[in-house]
């Protein structure tokens, strides 16, 4: 029984494990950590688009599936990986073992489709890990301990599954292996000229993630940051060192506001609700998204108007989005407030200072770009443009990383 060893659990997303080449090659370098005296956790998405297709299968099957059967037949493409992830590791003579969610001891609450993650208990994973297997995991699922029904994590959960197991077992570090350089000034399928990042704050992360960076799951980064688990980004099989996640990265000046990142949200709702308090807002929203089987949205900021209403700013991943769209043409107390909007977000390394809004929008004004709206948050600034002012506006703002 080994107990001394330091465990390190590693995330490998689905574009790393997209052929059974690349999960060779990933077992290989499983292995070369092993031999470095490493204790092992691999946690696996998918296979490439696996989760896109089972969803666009379900659909094919019924226009409206069942909440439940959809968790059962997503949380398979994980399973799919970590048994052949085993299956790799052991032919290189690394003894190894896969388990479920619900195996590995992730228990969620009932929300089907967006579960959340109230306690991890690997009783199992620790046994095995004591024996010096590697354990491979299953992300992105768990089990409801009261009902014992499979639950899936939302988009991006098999990274908040590696940080919350890797936060169970006092890992020395939990690293997030994907196909991109870690975080980025930008989005690189929109800017091609993208900055790597460093060194970034638990801090600035969630901001990035929370306003449209798809390099992490933001409930992800808002868990690593709660725990202080050590946290790295980077590329599979890149030299690099990617993005290393600390409690505060601090420039050499005492009141900075240096851009880090520009990121956005494609596509944004503003909805209307007849109610005369938030309370009584949120609580219709829930029940329309109850009966209509739609995981919770990303609510972006909300406001108490006059004559009863409430006006919130949402956004969701692209079907659910589509399914709170249709499911409103038919409600009586919450209506679409005008067209589809986008947001671009500009985030700061350190204080953001209010003075700085009026040097972006003459920067966005130079091109033609006129927001309707503005957030601040402590790090960032937000603005609500046009869709078709998206590209314009994004490519704009990233003059400004230095």
């Amino acid at each position: 029984m080994n107990t001394t060893k330091p465990i390190l659990v590693q995330k490998y997303g689905g574009v790393c494990l997209a052929t059974p080449e690349k999960i060779k090659q990933v077992a290989l370098g499983v292995k070369k950590w092993v031999s470095a005296g490493h204790r092992m956790v691999v946690v696996v998405s998918a296979m490439g688009p696996t989760t896109d297709e089972l969803t666009q299968l379900a659909h094919q099957v019924s226009p409206h599936p069942n909440q439940r059967e959809l968790d059962m037949l997503l949380s398979a493409g994980e399973r799919i990986s970590m048994s052949l992830m085993s299956m790799a590791l052991s032919d290189l003579g690394v003894p190894s073992i896969s388990f479920t969610g619900s195996q590995a001891g992730v228990m969620t609450n009932h929300s089907y489709s967006n579960a959340r993650i109230i306690d991890v208990r690997p009783v199992r994973v620790e046994e095995e890990l004591a024996k010096d297997k590697v354990v491979v995991l299953a992300g992105f699922q768990g089990v409801n301990p009261e009902t014992k029904e499979i639950t899936t994590l939302g988009r991006g959960g098999t990274d908040t599954t590696a940080v919350a197991m890797a936060t169970r077992l006092k890992a020395v570090r939990c690293e997030i292996i994907k196909e991109v350089e870690g975080v980025c000034s930008a989005d690189p399928r929109l800017i091609p000229a993208v900055k790597p990042i460093s060194r970034l704050s638990y801090d600035a992360l969630a901001d990035i993630c929370f306003w449209g960076a798809k390099v992490l799951q933001y409930r992800c980064v808002e868990l690593a940051a709660r725990t202080q688990v050590p946290l790295c980004i980077k590329r599979w099989g890149s030299e690099r060192s990617g993005t290393e996640v600390v409690p505060f990265s601090r420039s050499e000046a005492m009141e900075t506001s240096d851009v880090l990142s520009i990121n956005s949200h494609a596509e944004v709702e503003h909805v209307e609700i007849d109610a005369g308090s938030m309370t009584e807002a949120f609580t219709h929203l829930q029940q329309f998204l109850a009966q209509h089987q739609i995981p919770y949205p990303q609510i972006l900021a909300s406001a108490l108007g006059e004559g009863g209403k409430v006006r919130l700013m949402l956004t969701a991943e692209g079907m659910n989005l589509e399914k709170i769209r249709k499911g409103l043409i038919t409600e009586e107390k919450m209506r679409p407030l005008g067209s589809t909007q986008s947001t671009v977000t500009v985030t700061c390394s350190g204080l953001y200072r209010s003075e700085k809004t009026l040097e972006l929008l003459k920067l966005l004004s130079s091109v033609g770009v006129k927001p309707h709206k503005i957030l601040s948050q402590p790090l960032s600034v937000t603005f609500s443009i046009d869709p078709s002012e998206r590209e314009l506006a994004l490519t704009t703002l990233h003059q400004l990383v230095k």
